[in-house]
């Protein structure tokens, strides 16, 4: 059940309650496709930055080590030991994007394993046995992810079929969650808004998902190559026709300028992989902007990372060493920089909380995005 606490303009502050906890929103979920975050990064790193959700691959557990298996072991929240909610995303969007791979039918999807080239079905259906198999708290419906920039007869026929896949997805959904040998009877189902950057056919569908009633609603097909006006415009044009009193998530997104801007026009839930891929990459992120630790400049440099930052690379250690670590490919560098994007990303998340709770978000939104745009 989610409960909206607060607004401020439309930023919505919120709590969804689950069989797993309470999710406090608007929240970043840290991203583990394979049931854990690449860095080195374990579940007890992640109690310690204050995770809120981790969202792991249904496309990719089904393939390794298979979702049978880690039922068999009691499911993802044993598995990796994370006691807290988490999110399995459908396998739609890696799906699809095997274009070169796969074939699209009214059942659903066939298409070739990017890791050994065999042949794999999969529809509504098996998506979320997949995800049942998983147990994860929330899984999300199987849709198509069509390219933003598709014409609107190929976004109508693709949004039509996704609609469809919904009500599929319901309707097993509604059969395990009966079951006694399901591992998660109280798992949540997500539906997702698609229709590229056409705003009649986003709104449309919108409308009709709302009416099945589902726990929440995600909007799918953005930040893969549209401009962030475009991505923006269609938040302010879609966002109003999603139910207020249910979780919006924005999937795949984004930079702290995207979320601020999206948190502003009514989304509470986001995902990206930015933090743990550009910190294993040498780039962090601060108050003052993005930094480089290549950068010669930090040779000497004994700092933190940044002044005042709690996580554990900048308790103990300089941006002098951490660059060291880089440039000797240590892999204690990576670790320590993706702990500190992810505690950046947490704490930011707690931050806007605070400033719609206090009615303060826009004079927050303005300081902190100066220095990302």
């Amino acid at each position: 059940m989610y409960k909206l606490l607060n607004k401020d303009g439309l930023a919505k502050r919120g709590q969804l309650h689950t069989v797993h906890g309470v999710i406090e929103t608007p929240v970043f979920m840290n991203v583990g496709t394979i049931a854990a975050i690449k860095g080195a990064v374990s579940t007890d790193d992640l109690r310690e930055i204050k995770t809120e959700v981790q969202l792991s691959n249904t496309y990719h557990l089904h393939l390794r080590p298979g979702d049978e298996i880690v039922k068999k072991l009691g499911g993802l929240h044993r598995f990796m030991n994370w006691d807290k909610p988490i999110l399995t995303d459908s396998g739609g969007f890696q799906v699809f994007s095997l274009a070169s791979m796969r074939k699209i039918k009214e059942e659903g999807v066939y298409f070739s394993s990017h890791i050994d080239g065999r042949k794999i079905f999969m529809g509504p259906e098996e998506s979320i046995q997949i995800q049942s198999n998983l147990g994860s708290t929330i899984a999300m419906a199987f849709d198509e992810c069509p390219p933003s920039l598709s014409n609107d007869r190929y976004l109508v026929d693709s949004v039509d079929r996704t609609t469809r896949w919904l009500k599929r997805c319901q309707v097993k959904m509604n059969q395990l969650n009966s079951r006694e040998s399901t591992l998660n009877p109280k798992q949540m189902l997500f539906g997702i808004n698609q229709g590229g950057i056409n705003e009649a056919i986003r709104i449309e569908h919108a409308k009709v998902i709302t009416e099945l009633n589902l726990e929440g609603y995600a909007i799918g097909g953005l930040a893969v190559g549209e401009s962030h006006e475009d991505m923006y415009r269609i938040l302010e044009a879609v966002v109003p026709h999603l139910p207020e009193n249910k979780p919006t998530y924005l999937m795949g997104v984004g930079t702290p300028a995207n979320i601020l801007e999206a948190v502003e026009r009514g989304v509470d839930f986001f995902d990206c992989v930015y933090p743990s891929r550009n910190g294993r990459h040498g780039h962090v992120y601060t108050n003052q902007g993005k930094m480089n630790l290549f950068n010669a400049k930090y040779e000497l440099d004994e700092r933190p990372i940044e002044e005042g930052c709690e996580c554990l690379a900048c308790r103990s250690y300089s941006r002098a060493y951490i660059r060291h670590l880089f440039k000797a490919k240590e892999m204690l560098g990576m670790r320590l920089c993706v702990l500190h994007n992810l505690y950046f990303y947490n704490k930011m998340m707690e931050e806007i909380r605070h400033a719609i709770e206090s009615g303060t978000f826009l004079s927050y939104k303005k300081e902190k995005i100066k220095n990302y745009t």
